[in-house]
């Protein structure tokens, strides 16, 4: 053992040195490496990049928010009325305004059928998008035309009327009144009510108007109604406007409310076309 730690002269040296070499490196990695607080910023890139971060956040934030599209209000559901922050009372006071078959046709008239606030009309006003005869009307109807409405022994039978008859109502011209026969013979027998003048494309409450004060229906189609209480699915769809998904949720809040007391009951099932009401109507009974 004696000789791994007999050195020479030369050897003593060589490990000094060394070890010499080793306190100076490291003396020279301490002082190098340092922290030194004193440094500085580049105030404008700092605020170019801080302004860069607000501006992704900020993006990202608008892109998680609900996106509105342009929509008329007159056709609110319950489920749009509450994204848009209406309150139940709100929304209700809109339906119920629809179901008299009175229309919305501004942002004044929204406030006052819904008593929405200021601030929530402010939000949502821009978004309204009404139809082109409401925002660029024509001239209207002159009062000696508006006043010849006929009684029902002096209207023509809207199930046996022409194109050409129809064709006499302003407003109606060959596209339109080619749409109301080929609607009307969709159906053997035709239509069953005035009402259902609503579903033929690109007929405005205006037209229509016009169309029954020389039309109506006299000789209608004949139907057996389906007792809303008691029908099956497969019943339920065989009605305008009433899909598979639409006639489930109906049997499925007829057993929560333990039967419908009112067809306008139906009004409160999810997806239901408010708007269709008086149409689907014609087809369902509570017997």
């Amino acid at each position: 053992m004696k000789s791994h730690f007999k050195f020479t002269k030369q050897q003593r040296n060589g490990i000094f040195l060394l070890l010499l070499i080793i306190v100076i490196l490291q003396v020279t990695y301490y002082v190098v490496n340092r922290p030194s607080d004193d440094y500085t910023v580049d105030q404008v890139v700092l605020e170019k990049f801080t302004h860069e971060l607000d501006s992704l956040r900020l993006a990202k934030l608008e892109e998680s928010k609900p996106k509105i599209y342009p929509f008329n209000p007159n056709y609110i559901t319950d489920h749009k009325g509450s994204m848009l922050g209406m309150s139940n009372e709100e929304i209700d006071r809109l339906l119920n305004y629809r179901k008299q078959n009175k229309w919305v046709n501004s942002a004044e008239d929204f406030k006052k059928v819904t008593q929405v606030s200021d601030s929530l009309l402010e939000i949502i006003s821009p978004y309204f998008k009404f139809p082109e005869w409401v925002t660029n009307p024509k001239p209207s109807v002159s009062k000696s035309y508006a006043n010849t409405e006929k009684t029902f022994a002096e209207k023509k039978d809207l199930n046996t009327a022409t194109a050409k008859q129809l064709q006499r109502v302003n407003g109606i011209g060959e596209v339109l009144s080619g749409r109301i026969v080929k609607f009307r013979n969709k159906f053997p027998g035709g239509f069953i009510a005035d009402i259902q003048l609503k579903d033929v494309y690109g007929l405005t409450p205006e037209v229509i108007q016009r169309v029954c004060m020389d039309f109506t229906v006299k000789t209608p189609r004949q139907i057996e109604k389906i007792a809303l209480n008691t029908a099956t699915v497969d019943q339920l769809v065989t009605i305008q406007h009433i899909d598979y998904e639409l006639a489930y949720r109906i049997t499925e809040q007829r057993k929560l409310r333990d039967g419908y007391k009112s067809i306008d009951e139906l009004t409160k099932v999810k997806g239901f076309p408010i708007n269709k009401i008086d149409i689907i109507e014609l087809y369902l009974s509570l017997d």
